[in-house]
């Protein structure tokens, strides 16, 4: 878990790096042990009023697949420079009509030890169709919690930063040991 301190330095990393007008603005620099996602707004594509949901979904994708193209070599110098840095993975996305699609992020294997009845739980999802693998299963529930615990997964975060907070003024803040 990031502290305020280092999600302020790596956004402020960031936008002092992209190149000027790479995005519209800088939505969200997110970070793990492993990765670090970086998401900018683009522009719509201009459209008629009247055009029809399937005509405006299909130019949201066809703007970001020409974003990700012309825009690549950019993005590959400054994650190869924040990869050297922060000795993380450099993910790349963009929000662009209100929608969010991700690049390229890191599958990172997570290790777990499941008993007989979570493991029956992901088995039933892979026998369903709903997963190809007991790998994808957990990370569909994974997501799954992520989606509905979302405020509650909000609150935790924040007690834990209150409680980094509490740590750095404690009696060992300042020593070398």
């Amino acid at each position: 878990m990031l502290t305020d301190k280092e999600r302020d330095e790596l956004r402020g990393w960031f936008a002092g790096r992209l190149p000027e007008g790479l995005f519209t603005e800088l939505v969200d620099v997110t970070a793990d042990r492993e990765e670090i996602t970086v998401v900018g707004r683009i522009p719509e594509p201009r459209l008629d009023p009247d055009a029809s949901a399937v005509e405006r979904e299909a130019a949201r994708e066809g703007r970001v697949a020409e974003f990700r193209s012309r825009t690549r070599d950019d993005r590959v110098r400054v994650a190869r420079s924040a990869e050297r840095r922060f000795r993380r993975k450099v993910s790349w996305g963009v929000e662009c009509g209100g929608e969010r699609t991700l690049f390229t992020h890191v599958a990172a294997p997570v290790m777990t030890r499941l008993r007989q009845p979570e493991r029956q739980v992901l088995d039933t999802l892979i026998a369903s169709g709903v997963a190809r693998s007991r790998s994808d299963a957990l990370a569909w529930c994974v997501r799954l919690v992520r989606r509905n615990a979302d405020d509650w997964l909000s609150e935790l975060r924040e007690s834990l930063a209150q409680v980094q907070r509490v740590r750095s003024q404690g009696p060992d803040a300042d020593s070398d040991d």
